[in-house]
C-alpha cells in the first residue's frame, strides 16, 4: 500500500511508520491522520510484524493539527467531528493493536502529536525532544487521549500544569516526570529504537499483545475483577506455542524460538 503523507518500512520483523510532512512540522491534516491510521492496521494485518515504531522525519516528532488546514475550512469544520472520525480511530487503533509500539520521539511532540505518542507503548525520546500540550494557547482543551493518558504517566497535577500553561516540557524533564522510558542522544536515536524493537520482535509476542490487552483493562477494573480477567488471558497464554516453546528453552538451557502464537 502506498501513501502520500507517512513512509511504511518492514525488516526483520518490525513495521517503522514515519510522519513524512517535514516542510509542516509533521503537523496532521486529515490524509495524514487516515494514513497513520491505515499504516498500524496493516501492520496488525500481517503476521511477519511482530513489533511497530513510530516517529517523524525532519525536525519535530509531530507539532500536533495542522491549524492552517483548519483555518482553510472554518466555516464548515467541526471540532468534535474531526476528533470523533479521525485522532479517537488512530488512538483505539494504537491501543488496541497487541503488539507493541515504540514512538521514537526525535523532536517537539505537540498537541495531538503529544496525544499519539502517549498513546504507544514504550516512549524513547531524543535528547532535542520535548512535549507541550499547546491547545491552551488557542483557547481549547487537550484532546486526542491527552486527559487521559498523561494523568496515569505522571500524575494530574503535572498534567494539569502542562494544560494550562502550554509550557514545552524537555526529554530530560519528561523522562524524571515518567513520560518516557529513555531519554538518547539525537544521533542515537534509531540505533537505540532498534535495540529495543528487535528483541520485542522476536519475543513472545502474543504473551506481549496479552499484556497490553490486561493492563488497559485492569484501569477499568476493580482487584477482583482485574485477577479474573489475568486468569482469563493467561488460560490463553499457556494454551499458547510459545509458552510451551519457553518453557522447553529454559529445561534444555537454551534460547528461546517464539513465533508470536
Amino acid at each position: 500500500m502506498s501513501y502520500e503523507t507517512i513512509l511504511y518500512e518492514t525488516a526483520v520483523g518490525t513495521a517503522t511508520i514515519t510522519l513524512n510532512r517535514p516542510d509542516k512540522l509533521n503537523a496532521f491534516n486529515d490524509l495524514m491522520i487516515r494514513e497513520t491510521t491505515a499504516a498500524f492496521q496493516q501492520a496488525g494485518r500481517d503476521g511477519g510484524v511482530r513489533c511497530v515504531v513510530l516517529t517523524g522525519n525532519g525536525r519535530a516528532f509531530s507539532s500536533g493539527q495542522d491549524l492552517a488546514d483548519v483555518e482553510s475550512r472554518s466555516g464548515e469544520f467541526s471540532i468534535g467531528e474531526h476528533l470523533r472520525h479521525g485522532y479517537h480511530k488512530l488512538i483505539m487503533q494504537m491501543v488496541r493493536l497487541e503488539k507493541p509500539i515504540i514512538a521514537a520521539v526525535n523532536g517537539i511532540a505537540a498537541g495531538a502529536g503529544c496525544g499519539v505518542a502517549l498513546a504507544a507503548d514504550i516512549r524513547i525520546a531524543s535528547d532535542k525532544a520535548s512535549f507541550m500540550l499547546a491547545f491552551s494557547r488557542v483557547g481549547l482543551v487537550p484532546d486526542s487521549g491527552t486527559n487521559w493518558f498523561l494523568p496515569r504517566l505522571i500524575g494530574q497535577a503535572r498534567a494539569y500544569e502542562m494544560a494550562i500553561t502550554a509550557d514545552k516540557i524537555p526529554a530530560q524533564q519528561a523522562y524524571e516526570w515518567g513520560m518516557v522510558n529513555r531519554v538518547v542522544p539525537a544521533e542515537q536515536l534509531m540505533e537505540t529504537v532498534a535495540s529495543w524493537a528487535g528483541p520485542l520482535a522476536s519475543g513472545p509476542t502474543l504473551a506481549y499483545g496479552l499484556t497490553k490487552r490486561a493492563m488497559y483493562k485492569a484501569w477499568e477494573t476493580n482487584l477482583p475483577e482485574a485477577l479474573a480477567y489475568e486468569a482469563y488471558l493467561q488460560e490463553i497464554a499457556g494454551r499458547s506455542h510459545d509458552f510451551a516453546e519457553g518453557v522447553q528453552a529454559f529445561l534444555e538451557k537454551r534460547p528461546a524460538e517464539f513465533r508470536g502464537d
